[in-house]
């Protein structure tokens, strides 16, 4: 539900092109709000949501929206950690494309609607969400977004909530080397990066704590990003894995690709895809999931 949660996707894009499998992932629920929230009436929203479409390109439609509660959409990503962990991150992608497409994920048909865009039956979701498990992991999630690190409380101008209650916003990253460095490697082995941040930043944190990845060259096409990302995929986000201007991959893509408008931009799908309706993926998992479709 944080739009500058959707708009750093492309730099999340950005370092799955780079690095691929030599990292790995692990997503947390802030549960930015629990109820619908009085102190963002939809002029406001609007308002905001106009901005930051401006300044990163993102797909976000601004008309006037009530932001209802992220817990319900927060609790079926956790869901589908539990029991369809390959389908987790899908999920919260349909989530965020349908929230800033005006869309209430608050709604539970909404909610469903994502599921079956990621693959999963509505029906196991719901069974899914039952399980006192999800209540579990749910709470760890919101416990851990409440417990900054002291690397992070350090960096406060990039936490969120009360000045006795600061929490991560989103995103914020907890960068860990899975694996001890030589004794001679004078490298870290954890960087925290709370907040919203430029991408140079997570590839700097990276090249500090496992100087020895492997840093895959930049695309040769905009043909190459869609067919990679097996997803729609908006133009900021093609852009910022080529890391070119915003103006000229759209041009390409133009050429290439068939355009779903959203807002201010939209989304790409590769002229070779189906021409129905795309249905969601993801880059970690874009051959499996083009096979089920």
């Amino acid at each position: 539900m944080c739009p500058f949660a959707f708009s750093a996707e492309r730099q999340r894009l950005r370092l799955l092109w780079l690095y691929g499998e030599q990292i790995e992932w692990e997503l947390h629920m802030v549960v930015l709000s629990q109820g619908r929230r009085d102190d963002f009436p939809p002029e406001r929203v609007a308002t905001s949501r106009r901005a930051l479409q401006l300044l990163y390109g993102m797909p976000i439609d601004w008309r006037p929206v009530e932001v209802g509660a992220s817990e319900p959409a927060c609790r079926a990503v956790v869901a589908a950690r539990l029991h369809a962990p390959d389908r987790e991150a899908v999920l919260l992608r349909r989530l965020r494309v349908l929230c800033f497409a005006a869309l209430d994920i608050e709604e539970t048909e909404v909610i469903e609607r994502a599921a079956s865009e990621a693959l999963i039956e509505p029906e196991e979701l719901r069974g899914w969400i039952e399980d006192p498990a999800v209540d579990e992991a749910l709470a760890a999630d919101m416990r851990a977004s409440r417990s900054p690190s002291p690397a992070s409380r350090a960096q406060d101008y990039k936490l969120g909530g009360p000045p006795g209650e600061r929490r991560y916003t989103c995103p914020s990253y907890e960068l860990i080397r899975a694996t001890d460095p030589p004794p001679d490697w004078p490298t870290a082995n954890r960087v925290d990066l709370p907040g919203f941040r430029p991408v140079e930043a997570y590839e700097a944190a990276i090249a500090n704590l496992a100087p020895e990845l492997t840093r895959r060259p930049d695309p040769g096409s905009v043909d190459e990003v869609l067919a990679w990302a097996g997803m729609p995929i908006a133009t900021a986000e093609v852009a910022a894995v080529c890391d070119r201007e915003i103006a000229d991959v759209r041009a390409e893509l133009a050429r290439v690709a068939t355009f779903l408008p959203v807002g201010g931009d939209g989304y790409w799908t590769a002229a070779t895809w189906p021409t129905e309706e795309p249905t969601a993926g993801d880059p970690q998992s874009s051959q499996r999931e083009r096979a089920r479709a």
